[in-house]
């Protein structure tokens, strides 16, 4: 038997609970608009979201001395814009390669404050990168056009090739679920559109805040694929291609999912 119909024998074919277009062409919609009611509750309220503890930590971080220099974050972004976290992932002119959020903060860490570098996925790592993530909920991101870099141009465009390539034993691409089955079950999950508006994110199956490249290599694995590196050249190239596909969705960094 053939993998694909294998997968595709998978995915119930029921009419979606909610109003969801699955039309490939149809505006961005959140993974938002995906969940059930009382998961949208938990995102909603402040004080129920867990995404928040990470934010707390990122916020007390953010202002904590590190590494030999014994400067803190704050020492030299004390004008933070609330737009940081809309321009990534952006070109870095020192490092000479397109960076996410988490790969920027690293940088800092170890070239202007000497410190030693996080793991990417660490509870430290994700926490400054929730906080500063968080300080840009309700804007949009804009398209590449607003950010005319010919580096991240060629990083769009290679994300664009990962997404819409079949990988893997099932030989499935991102586009086959996240564009073609939009609104259909699979495993009792409701498939989104697959934007990236809402990371770093706490799952209820994580029990946990995670990060966007953690959810890449859980869908590569999905597919039987070899998964990347979490900060690797590739999963950057496809977040920058996720922030041009959905561009226009406001940050909604904590968000909850299920």
């Amino acid at each position: 038997m053939k993998a694909v119909p294998l997968l595709l024998s998978l995915l119930v074919m029921v009419e979606a609970t909610v109003a969801i277009a699955s039309d490939t062409t149809a505006l961005p919609r959140s993974g938002y608009e995906f969940q059930s009611s009382d998961t949208q509750s938990l995102q909603d309220d402040d004080f129920k979201n867990p995404g928040m503890l990470w934010v707390d930590m990122g916020k007390i971080r953010y202002s904590e001395p590190a590494g030999s220099t014994g400067q803190s974050c704050a020492d030299c972004h004390r004008d933070l814009p609330e737009s940081v976290a809309v321009s990534f992932p952006k070109n870095n002119r020192h490092l000479g390669v397109v960076v996410d959020l988490t790969s920027q903060i690293q940088h800092c860490r170890t070239v202007h404050q000497k410190a030693e570098s996080f793991e990417y996925e660490s509870e430290a790592s994700l926490a400054l990168t929730v906080y500063l993530g968080s300080l840009s909920r309700g804007q949009a991101f804009q398209p590449v056009d607003s950010y005319p870099q010919d580096q991240l141009k060629a990083s769009i465009d290679n994300g664009r090739l990962y997404f819409n390539r079949r990988k893997g034993q099932l030989n499935l691409s991102c586009g086959n679920c996240h564009e073609e089955s939009v609104g259909k079950m699979l495993r009792g999950d409701l498939i989104s559109q697959g934007h990236s508006n809402g990371y770093p994110i706490y799952r209820l199956e994580w029990q946990s805040l995670g990060s966007l490249h953690r959810r890449f290599r859980s869908c590569d694995i999905g597919v039987r694929a070899q998964p990347h590196d979490l900060g690797s050249a590739t999963y950057i190239d496809l977040e920058a291609y996720l922030r041009e596909r959905g561009a226009k969705l406001t940050v909604e960094t904590p968000a909850v999912r299920r």
